[in-house]
């Protein structure tokens, strides 16, 4: 066998969720983002002998407030955190048979866009503190960038691991090598553009999740008012070009924060050992959203959490988690 990167939906051994700590960072959204982010960890942990929860803050002020809204029995740990995105900046652990190791790839902001002290530690400090073995890999992926089947399946866009701004000197060949060495990636769907005004040039995970093998979910444009309408119909050829099977899901549609259109999307859920907690927005299709993933995952429990504080941030509840598997 080989290092293989699980699917999500494989059972965790706990996971670690990022808690919105700086006023610097977050402005005025921060204390309704503060309890979105803990009606989150408190909706994965209420879902029973599920994986143990650890609400990472950044100050000890933030942690005596996550303490307070998150329920007993989620551990909450004051750590040098720079951003709450914990799905780019943490580790990502592959497995062969029962060894687990956790690749602790580079990052550089985004491309540049955000550069906060402990972003690029928090991976390996986290992977330490959970006795993981740490290889360090010497180029910038970042976890919100790619998912996977876990049977050697992965998608992405071009629009972000293409970027001059993350690894300029790797192409398209090169990228798929790394990604099989290190991942157990050996077939890659490359779906195009993301979603519109998202500042992580397009990550996957507001675009197209796999909820079984060889198997994607792709929201579908809300009208002619979606911004995203192109990017959805685009996705959707390409994983059908490439022999995945294909479901619809809601689009948000066009969502706005401070006069602009933002990156809302109910594909920004977490896959928990018996939950599936979906972000809503007081959307129209909010709704129709957890009807979908409940179809799709009878056997857990699917929830909606308020997530539009947490959106100004740039992220939603998928973006500020990162499992560990068993």
């Amino acid at each position: 066998m080989a290092f293989r990167m699980p699917a999500e939906w494989a059972p965790h051994e706990a996971v670690w969720i990022g808690f919105p700590s700086s006023a610097d960072a977050w402005g005025a959204p921060l204390q309704r983002a503060q309890q979105q982010i803990a009606a989150f960890a408190n909706a994965v942990h209420a879902s029973g002998q599920g994986e143990r929860l650890h609400v990472i803050a950044g100050s000890a002020e933030a942690a005596a407030i996550a303490a307070e809204l998150v329920d007993s029995g989620i551990h909450v740990e004051q750590r040098h955190i720079g951003d709450v995105w914990l799905r780019d900046t943490g580790c990502i652990i592959v497995k062969d048979g029962d060894r687990r190791i956790a690749r602790d790839f580079g990052f550089n902001g985004w491309g540049g866009r955000y550069d906060y002290p402990g972003d690029r530690t928090i991976g390996a400090e986290l992977a330490a503190s959970a006795g993981l073995e740490i290889r360090k890999a010497d180029w910038i992926l970042e976890g919100g960038s790619i998912d996977v089947d876990g049977q050697g399946l992965a998608a992405t866009t071009a629009d972000c691991l293409l970027n001059p701004n993350r690894n300029p000197t790797l192409d398209k060949a090169a990228i798929e090598a790394r990604l099989r060495d290190e991942l157990g990636i050996d077939r890659l769907l490359w779906l195009g553009d993301g979603l519109r005004n998202d500042h992580t040039d397009g990550h996957i995970d507001n675009l197209a999740r796999f909820v079984g093998v060889n198997h994607i979910l792709i929201p579908q444009g809300a009208g002619a008012n979606d911004p995203n309408s192109a990017a959805f119909d685009d996705a959707h050829k390409r994983a059908e070009a490439f022999g995945c099977q294909v479901s619809n899901m809601p689009s948000v549609g066009r969502f706005m924060q401070d006069g602009e259109a933002v990156p809302a999307s109910y594909m920004n859920f977490y896959i928990g050992n018996h939950n599936v907690v979906v972000p809503i927005y007081g959307a129209e299709n909010d709704d129709a959203a957890i009807t979908t993933l409940a179809a799709l995952f009878p056997d857990r429990k699917v929830v909606g959490v308020m997530a539009d504080a947490v959106l100004t941030g740039g992220g939603s509840f998928h973006c500020s988690s990162q499992q560990i598997p068993v």
